[in-house]
């Protein structure tokens, strides 16, 4: 009983996840400004992180969490050089 209401709750949470990264893509294309697109890329980011948890607890495979590490570091260094480039204009060291 328990494990079939966590399967449902686990799937509504994908759709809602999977609709709310299509609304932010929208935001990455039409944004205002160049701050929106680049919160609107890590938020559609960190929804496809927790995508990657939920898909590896829904299918019980550990291995699928190794790739959220990466993809969350690589999200960070993206923020730290778009905010770098957006304060000083260049990316030199």
């Amino acid at each position: 009983m328990i494990e079939t209401i966590m399967w449902i709750l686990m799937v509504v949470s994908v759709i809602v996840y999977t609709v709310s990264a299509v609304l932010f893509s929208v935001v990455v294309f039409r944004g205002p400004t160049v701050g929106d697109q680049v919160l609107a890329i890590d938020a559609i980011t960190y929804v496809t992180l927790v995508l990657i948890v939920l898909f590896s607890i829904l299918f019980k495979e550990p291995i699928l969490m190794v790739v959220a590490i990466p993809l969350a570091l690589w999200v960070y260094a993206l923020d730290i050089y778009v905010s770098k480039y957006l304060e000083k204009g260049d990316l030199g060291a």
